[in-house]
């Protein structure tokens, strides 16, 4: 009903008779006509704006077109609410007289009726005319409740039968196919969350928002709002092809006011019919999750009763919420535990790419003969090892080309199977005892799976993109996939890893002695490497990390010695002056990192 109108109040021969139906369709009568009087009342203001003030022809046309699509939905909803008076009358009587007209047109007459009455009251205090009107308008109400309980009698009775209720109407649409929505190119992919009661759907968009920063819609929302933009008064009462356009078309607002969101996620579908048509306008840019898990498992998860579960689960279902698990790309079981349901969400979510490695031999990554031949043979060995050993990688210096013999560590990243670890432990053992001390070994294993369920630290994050911008690898398995790591992701693993940075480097700072120089060291190119990653500066290499670092805001120049004097200090033990200089720079950073998060 729209604001200040007034309520429609039906006859009592069509109240005690619709009084008879079942608890559901009584209930789905009730809100069909409420609506369609809502709808009326939208239709009246519409067409007064229309004819009321002073227009422009853009402005006529869209009154035009609400017009149009008020009286699409008044149809649907007449036939909506026929559907369920159809089943008062006595199907047994075929030889009754046809009745011109069904049970829901009379109240659609009556409630236009309703409205003319309220109108011509409002208007009766300044239009001689219209108080006239008024008494013989009541009248005329007096007779058709008379009339339509009298048709409601003989329906219910066999003495009359009524027409089929289907109109066929066609409001804005000639025999050509109407344009059909299509998705923005900046609606790239959505995430559509389905299943039963409690089975984490919110959770579960919850965590995708929260990871791969998505962003997170409702789709009674996206169709309200679709409603209020159209005029329309009830978009549920719409057919499943246009709810999907509307869907569509407030995806596309929201896709083309945030240009740079790469992911929405939408929940929670609860409409096979609607869904599917939504499907078809999108393709694969749409993704149907679907969450499974058994009954025992919601009511235990939903601190309710299992009557209660139930109760949502009828109206669920009585929608076609369980047949969405046909429709959906993914069914995800959540009855495990929520790291399993996490894993395939980020998967789901951000889905691994098959990534072209650029392969090298180790012996062009600046490596001395003999660390270069141990690393071959490393390398050889976990390649034998057969699928289970997807990728072997030097990280950090020798990828950069910085690798200093006596002063850089060999940081290796292997990534394998759980089942295949073992044999690389050996390989390890081989690979340590054949380098002789020649340079510290740090490996890093990681399982595929670890990957791409994205359980990954900032330091592999950035190891992984270094990857995929060209840095070489030993050993990559044919189709090995990796998740894409952009430069976003790691400003923000950049904000995530400072403070350990920071805390740590405190920490060396206080026990500052020749044996620590290296380390200091190290974390204080760290953590202006990742200071400068929050401001969007990708340096590489200690040098011009530092020289980069001197140029923020507010921060003093870092002036310690070059990456080669400090490693031939070290090599040659004369740490002192150097360790000296150092100190003073992590003292110069740390003072000035304080001051930049003072209240």
């Amino acid at each position: 009903m729209t604001q200040n109108s007034p309520p429609l109040v039906l006859p009592p021969g069509l109240s005690r008779a619709t009084a008879t139906l079942q608890d559901k369709d009584r209930r789905r009568v009730d809100d069909t006509i409420t609506r369609l009087h809502t709808v009326n009342g939208r239709l009246w203001d519409t067409e007064d704006r229309v004819r009321g003030a002073l227009l422009s022809a853009a402005q006529v046309a869209d009154c035009k077109r609400e017009i149009d699509q008020l009286n699409a939905e008044r149809n649907a909803l007449a036939e909506r609410a026929d559907e369920i008076l159809g089943s008062l009358a006595d199907a047994g009587r075929a030889d009754a007289p046809l009745h011109t007209e069904t049970l829901a047109s009379v109240v659609d007459r009556l409630s236009i009726l309703t409205l003319r009455i309220w109108h011509s009251e409002h208007a009766a205090a300044r239009d001689e005319l219209a108080r006239h009107r008024v008494p013989a308008l009541r009248g005329q109400r007096e007779e058709l409740h008379t009339a339509l309980d009298s048709l409601v009698s003989d329906v219910v009775a066999g003495h009359r039968r009524l027409p089929a209720p289907a109109r066929f109407k066609l409001y804005g649409r000639d025999d050509a196919a109407p344009a059909e929505v299509r998705p923005s190119r900046h609606l790239r992919r959505v995430l559509a969350f389905g299943g039963l009661s409690e089975c984490g759907k919110s959770t579960s968009a919850e965590f995708v928002q929260r990871t791969c920063g998505a962003q997170r819609l409702k789709i009674g929302f996206l169709l309200r709002q679709a409603a209020h933009r159209e005029g329309l008064a009830d978009p549920y009462a719409l057919s499943a092809r246009r709810q999907a356009e509307l869907l569509l078309g407030e995806l596309n607002r929201f896709a083309d006011g945030h240009v740079d969101t790469e992911l929405f996620t939408i929940e929670s579908v609860h409409d096979d019919a609607s869904i599917a048509e939504l499907k078809q306008l999108m393709g694969d840019k749409l993704q149907i999750v679907y969450l499974d898990a058994s009954f025992a498992v919601r009511v235990a998860r939903s601190g309710t009763s299992a009557q209660a579960v139930a109760a949502k689960d009828e109206i669920k279902m009585s929608r076609g919420a369980h047949q969405v698990a046909a429709l959906a790309d993914h069914v995800i079981d959540n009855a495990g535990s929520i790291v399993a349901l996490r894993a395939r969400l980020r998967r789901t979510a951000a889905p691994p790419a098959a990534t072209a490695l650029r392969v090298a031999t180790p012996y062009g990554l600046g490596l001395p003969a003999a660390g270069a031949a141990a690393t071959a043979d490393f390398t050889d060995a976990v390649r034998a090892y057969g699928p289970g050993v997807r990728l072997v990688a030097l990280t950090g210096s020798p990828g950069e080309g910085s690798w200093i013999a006596g002063w850089s560590d060999l940081d290796l990243l292997v990534v394998a199977e759980q089942e295949a670890i073992g044999q690389v432990h050996e390989a390890l053992e081989r690979y340590r005892t054949a380098m002789d001390g020649a340079a510290s070994l740090g490996p890093t294993l990681v399982t595929p799976g670890e990957l791409t369920a994205r359980r990954l630290t900032p330091r592999l994050e950035f190891v992984l993109h270094q990857l995929q911008q060209g840095s070489p690898v030993l050993h990559a398995a044919p189709g090995f996939e990796l998740p894409t790591i952009g430069r976003d992701e790691l400003a923000f693993a950049a904000v995530r890893e400072l403070p350990q940075v920071i805390l740590t480097m405190r920490r060396l700072r206080a026990d500052a002695r020749p044996a620590t120089l290296r380390q200091l060291y190290k974390h204080l190119v760290l953590a202006c490497r990742l200071l400068l990653r929050e401001h969007n500066q990708w340096e590489s290499g200690p040098d011009r990390i530092l020289t980069a670092a001197s140029c923020m805001p507010g921060l003093p120049a870092v002036s310690v010695p070059s990456l080669a004097e400090i490693a031939n200090t070290w090599r040659d033990g004369d740490t002192e002056l150097v360790l000296k200089s150092v100190c003073a720079a992590v003292d110069q950073f740390l003072s000035w990192y304080a001051a930049q998060l003072a209240a």
